[in-house]
């Protein structure tokens, strides 16, 4: 529960928390974690009256899944020696996120254009596929309905009979996901638009290099 896997899925939870506050916080209330809101806000604006609506959150959905493609990819072909490395993948959309926002935007503290926050959207689909098994993701570091979920059952099997092992990890991954957003709002409270996103990517990035330098080295 507490090995090396464990703790890197906390620190990469805790920064998808960052990154989903960071873009929410500083745009128009997208969501770049979770397909489940995007996708009903895609079909509500059908019937709203609200066409950008849908069209927004169907964009969101399909970078999300792109994202989610290419990092499987990379994984599979680029990052043999590397398993965590559609992290770099996320540092790199985040890089390139914030360029863009510069140069819509300027390096303002104005909300974050749209655009950029598709290729976020991007990097966040890459980044859920770094924890796999036998083909399958196996830790859900930005989508907590399925954290909640286990964490549920983990608290029925321990009130039948179980220990505290049986919910204590869902617990942990579902803190450090709201522990990256709180510190996603402390940044925002500090700075803003390209800014904000300059200063996830820093943060990105240094997760990056300790999953490569650490982690994986540690692993070979």
């Amino acid at each position: 529960m507490f090995d090396s896997e464990a703790r890197l899925s906390w620190v990469l939870a805790w920064l998808a928390g960052l990154v989903g506050a960071v873009a929410f916080t500083h745009s128009a209330g997208y969501f770049v974690t979770t397909a489940t809101g995007n996708t009903q806000r895609a079909v509500a604006g059908l019937f709203v009256d609200d066409p950008w609506m849908s069209i927004s959150a169907t964009l969101l959905v399909t970078c999300l899944l792109a994202g989610v493609v290419v990092g499987s990819l990379g994984r599979r072909y680029v990052w043999k020696a590397h398993p965590h490395g559609p992290t770099l993948l996320t540092t790199v959309c985040l890089l390139i996120a914030t360029v863009g926002d510069i140069m819509l935007e300027g390096w303002s503290a104005g909300p974050v254009a749209f655009l950029p926050i598709l290729v976020i959207a991007f990097g966040i689909g890459a980044l859920n596929t770094t924890f796999v098994k036998d083909g399958e993701v196996s830790v859900a570091l930005s989508y907590v309905t399925g954290t909640v979920v286990k964490l549920g059952q983990g608290i029925e099997r321990h009130i039948s009979g179980g220990s505290a092992a049986d919910w204590l990890g869902h617990f942990l991954l579902f803190a450090s996901f709201v522990a990256g957003g709180l510190t996603g709002g402390y940044i925002c409270s500090a700075v803003s638009g390209s800014q904000l996103l300059a200063a996830a990517t820093v943060v990105c990035a240094l997760t990056t290099g300790y999953t490569y330098f650490h982690t994986d080295r540690r692993a070979r």
